[in-house]
């Protein structure tokens, strides 16, 4: 039995990891090893900085890949389409209008492991992520940033 959180992703970000971590197995795994190896071929070890950060590299190498074999493990799939339209879910596009300027953006609400702002991928975890989950077109919600708290109101939900 497994007590590994549960990790929403797309088909699309279960595909970007396997991918990832294909490429830490192979490709990352064997530069790692070619350097320790050429490191190791200079002779004394004992100060030979190539070894140590080739040797700290082969450590973040190996930590990925098992935080990847994880996410993959506890994935659970998020299919557009299967989701309510009549309320914000992880797999929905939400676009949302900032009151009182009328500033409105899109995001697609996504899990933590596929979230890039810059693609308007929000995780469900984030702030706004929070307190959208749940709710319904028209409805306002108030989200707390550095600055204060700002006041959105969901227009569209696909």
């Amino acid at each position: 039995m497994s007590n590994q959180k549960e990790v929403l992703l797309t088909e699309e970000g279960l595909q970007n990891l396997k991918e990832e971590l294909e490429l830490a197995k192979t490709v990352k795994r064997h530069e790692v090893a070619e350097r320790l190896k050429e490191a190791i071929s200079q002779g004394d070890l004992s100060e030979n900085s190539e070894y140590d950060a080739a040797k700290e590299e082969q450590g973040l190498i190996e930590a990925r890949i098992l935080t990847l074999e994880n996410m993959i493990r506890n994935a659970k799939i998020i299919k557009p389409g299967e989701t309510d339209k009549t309320v914000v879910s992880v797999g929905a596009k939400v676009t949302i209008q900032e009151i009182p300027d009328g500033d409105t953006e899109t995001y697609y609400i996504v899990g933590s492991a596929e979230t890039n702002p810059e693609l308007g991928k929000i995780s469900n975890e984030s702030p706004i992520g929070k307190e959208l989950i749940g709710k319904k077109v028209g409805e306002t919600v108030n989200v707390p940033v550095p600055s204060g708290t700002i006041q959105l109101k969901i227009v569209e939900i696909d």
